[in-house]
């Protein structure tokens, strides 16, 4: 299908998402995750297309406090993370006019998320327990979808600022913090919304099983992406808060 269409660009936005279950249908994962963007890499350099691909903030393995540069050397404590980091290396190994962006807390208006996860609760609860000790920047993927449109666009014209990019909204935040700012956010915008809950408590990543384990660190480094395309990410505060506000 690639050689008949013959496209300029290529972009992947399929993945294997479902992170809990990825540990139980590894398989899945692997052919979804890795194999499937390898071979849009091969098909994509036969035609001379430019691919674009996007990967996660789960192929590190979270330790420490500092926001994770391109160089850093990835170390995935998960079944998705490690497809995920296989799928980048495929790509890099086939085809060198990509670009694969690496994001963390991925977010829209559309769909499920965790801020409709967390206005749902609050209204049939007076009480909630979020995760305060893992940190990222929640990202909307209106941001990622305009910085990709902007990145394509220059590496169409200097194919040599293809490559890796670290592609994340500004700031840092807990799960917690993040679901203390969408409550302040309803109660502003939204007086039809009746928020129940009135305490919303902290709890460590152990409070929760889940199958698969997550990186306490999930903070990127996006300097190189920003001093690249000449680029100023908004606060992660801004896309939660307009999020907000297109929701019905």
């Amino acid at each position: 299908t690639v050689q008949t269409v013959w496209p300029d660009v290529i972009v992947n936005a399929a993945a294997h998402t479902a992170v809990d279950r990825a540990e139980s249908e590894p398989e899945l994962a692997h052919t979804l995750n890795a194999l499937a963007p390898g071979v849009l890499a091969r098909e994509a350099i036969k035609i001379g297309a430019l691919l674009v691909h996007y990967s996660t903030d789960y192929v590190f393995g979270g330790s420490g406090n500092r926001p994770w540069a391109e160089t850093d050397t990835p170390a995935p404590l998960s079944v998705y993370g490690r497809t995920k980091l296989e799928g980048e290396r495929l790509i890099q190994a086939a085809c060198a006019q990509h670009l694969i962006f690496r994001t963390s807390w991925v977010y829209a208006a559309r769909g499920t998320n965790f801020a409709k996860t967390m206005l749902r609760l609050a209204q049939e609860r007076e009480r909630l327990t979020v995760i305060d000790d893992q940190f990222g920047a929640p990202t909307g993927a209106e941001l990622i979808a305009d910085v990709t449109a902007h990145a394509i666009r220059q590496c169409l014209r200097q194919p040599h600022d293809a490559g890796l990019y670290h592609l994340a909204a500004s700031g840092e935040t807990s799960w917690h913090g993040y679901a203390n700012q969408v409550l302040a956010c309803a109660r502003l915008m939204h007086s039809d919304i009746k928020i129940k809950a009135t305490e919303v408590v902290a709890v460590p990543s152990s409070a929760f099983a889940t199958a698969a384990r997550r990186p306490l660190n999930s903070r990127l480094d996006t300097t190189k992406l920003q001093h690249r395309f000449g680029l100023a990410l908004p606060r992660w505060e801004q896309g939660v808060g307009r999020m907000m506000g297109e929701l019905a």
